[in-house]
């Protein structure tokens, strides 16, 4: 079992939304850069730990805890002009972008950036380097079960 941390804006799909959705199953969509698209493609399988992260609003971090629902396939986003990740050179022959459904198990406090930043456990999580802009990170299995034991504590 492998675990990562995937972000997304939560006016577009937040923790809640995703609890919310039919089987608590949401399509990730929209990732358009490869090295986060191998990850899904080369290196997720059914059942992997997701750390739901709330990105790019007031207070971005850990939202929730989710699990990998699906392998990887053709996000359908890419061919639809309308769409806001829309890529006008992929083909369906030969689609660039993938996804994968991630299903929400529970909502967690909000656990901060400061606050990982704060825990020694997480010095050397991807998502804390500096400059680090991907929406699909691993996690190793000593940073999950850190993050996970800061959820279930209070704030402070």
């Amino acid at each position: 079992m492998r675990y990562w941390l995937m972000k997304s804006e939560p006016d577009e799909v937040s923790i809640d939304d995703a609890l919310a959705a039919p089987a608590a199953t949401v399509a990730w969509t929209g990732v358009r850069n490869y090295q986060a698209r191998n990850f899904m493609r080369d290196g997720m399988s059914i059942g992997d730990g997701v750390l739901f992260y709330h990105s790019s609003c007031a207070e971005p971090g850990v939202a929730g805890i989710a699990e990998v629902a699906s392998t990887a396939y053709p996000d359908p986003t890419q061919f639809l002009p309308e769409s806001p990740y829309h890529d006008p050179a992929s083909r369906p022959e030969q689609p660039r972008w993938l996804l994968v459904d991630v299903k929400a198990s529970a909502k967690t406090r909000l656990i901060s950036l400061p606050e990982l930043r704060a825990c020694p456990a997480l010095a050397d999580m991807v998502i804390l380097r500096k400059g680090n802009r991907l929406s699909v990170t691993p996690v190793t299995p000593t940073e999950w079960q850190a993050v996970l034991e800061l959820a279930a504590n209070p704030a402070g």
